[in-house]
């Protein structure tokens, strides 16, 4: 049974390896602007949104066209964040698609 002794040491490794991860993509901060600079999204790489910014200018404009543009700028942050969260995974996971994990 050696051979489990070794696969659990090495899912211990990367369960430790996950957890620092985690705390890093929470860390990090992407930054996106829709618009033409008028929408400012932050979130952070585990997909938390953590400060909406609007040009004052811009929020005179039609509601319509202010909600599309804030939808845009929102989806694209998590597009991102996503992105980053994946590279991360893949980095620990050796390429590998481990479902549930993240």
């Amino acid at each position: 049974m050696a051979g489990v002794g070794k696969l659990l040491k090495q899912a211990a490794k990367m369960q430790k390896q996950m957890e620092a991860m985690q705390e890093e993509l929470a860390g990090k901060l992407i930054e996106v602007r829709s618009g033409g600079g008028a929408v400012t999204v932050k979130i952070n790489g585990q997909g938390n949104i953590t400060e909406v910014d609007f040009d004052p200018e811009f929020l005179k404009e039609d509601v319509t066209f202010v909600k599309e543009t804030l939808l845009e700028a929102l989806q694209e942050a998590q597009v991102k964040a996503k992105e980053e969260s994946d590279e991360a995974m893949s980095a620990i996971s050796g390429g590998m698609n481990l479902p549930g994990l993240m």
